[in-house]
């Protein structure tokens, strides 16, 4: 169909705004950025390459922010922002067993595979990363498959012979939906949350409500835990549910819950 110069010139207007948009929130968030990448200083990777991963985390979550849902934006880009340079870290702190210019041109190859992914919104194939870096595709295969499995290729290094990058390390194939990121970060401020109740009060939310293991335990079965009785066990529990309704408390979940 052609459009009209009308329709047109609206439909210009309308993505020079969104991306008019876009940009002040990227802006806006650098801060964020910078907060976070500090919070991870001194674990092999250069400070401007941890603020240069953040970004791109941070641009990941201006892409797929939803605000009809209610939430602020920077309980939201905290996830993605944390995801990229933990994963960043991840990449760039394997030591492998090959030529060093080797192990950089790895480094590269993951850096340019994540910007990619970042404008096209996909993994780009092994083909187009050896387009993008001039190499042969059976090399940057190659490369590909070496840092795949990099325990054979790895061994530990620096003063700490533990580097526990193996935390950082997560499931290529895993989804990370945007629900995957409020429902992390709602654990960890519900944990900041009931650390601010008694150990016993926090504990007995923690089983009724499945927090510990994903079950919910009854009354009864936690009154035996704890060698109480069914009805103490309600008490205890009211008295921290309404400790937790209090507002300093539960302004802090008010981001993630609607």
């Amino acid at each position: 169909h052609n459009l009209d110069d009308d329709t047109e010139y609206k439909l210009r207007r309308y993505i020079r705004e969104g991306n008019r948009s876009r940009d002040h929130l990227i802006k806006a968030n650098t801060r964020l950025v910078v907060s976070i990448a500090k919070k991870y200083m001194g674990q092999g990777v250069p400070f401007s390459d941890l603020i240069q991963e953040g970004n791109l985390g941070l641009m990941k979550a201006v892409e797929k922010f939803d605000y009809r849902r209610g939430y602020k934006f920077s309980t939201y880009a905290t996830w993605w922002i944390r995801q990229a340079i933990t994963r960043a870290l991840a990449d760039q702190g394997r030591t492998i067993r090959v030529p060093v210019h080797m192990s950089d041109r790895i480094r590269k190859l993951h850096q340019v595979s994540r910007q990619l992914e970042q404008v096209w919104g996909r993994k780009p194939t092994p083909e187009e990363l050896a387009d993008h870096m001039e190499l042969e595709p059976a090399k940057v295969r190659w490369m590909l498959r070496v840092s795949r499995h990099p325990v054979s290729l790895e061994r530990p290094v620096g003063e700490e012979e533990d580097s526990e990058l193996g935390n950082f390390i997560e499931d290529e194939d895993a989804p990370t939906p945007p629900d995957a990121a409020y429902h992390r970060l709602l654990q960890e401020k519900l944990e900041d949350v009931l650390s601010t109740l008694t150990p016993r009060e926090a504990r007995i939310l923690r089983l009724r409500f499945g927090l510990q293991n994903g079950r919910s335990y009854t009354l009864e079965e936690v009154g035996k835990k704890f060698g109480l009785t069914r009805e103490r066990i309600r008490q205890i529990e009211g008295q921290a549910l309404r400790k937790l309704r209090h507002p300093r408390r539960s302004r802090q979940l008010r981001d993630y819950l609607s």
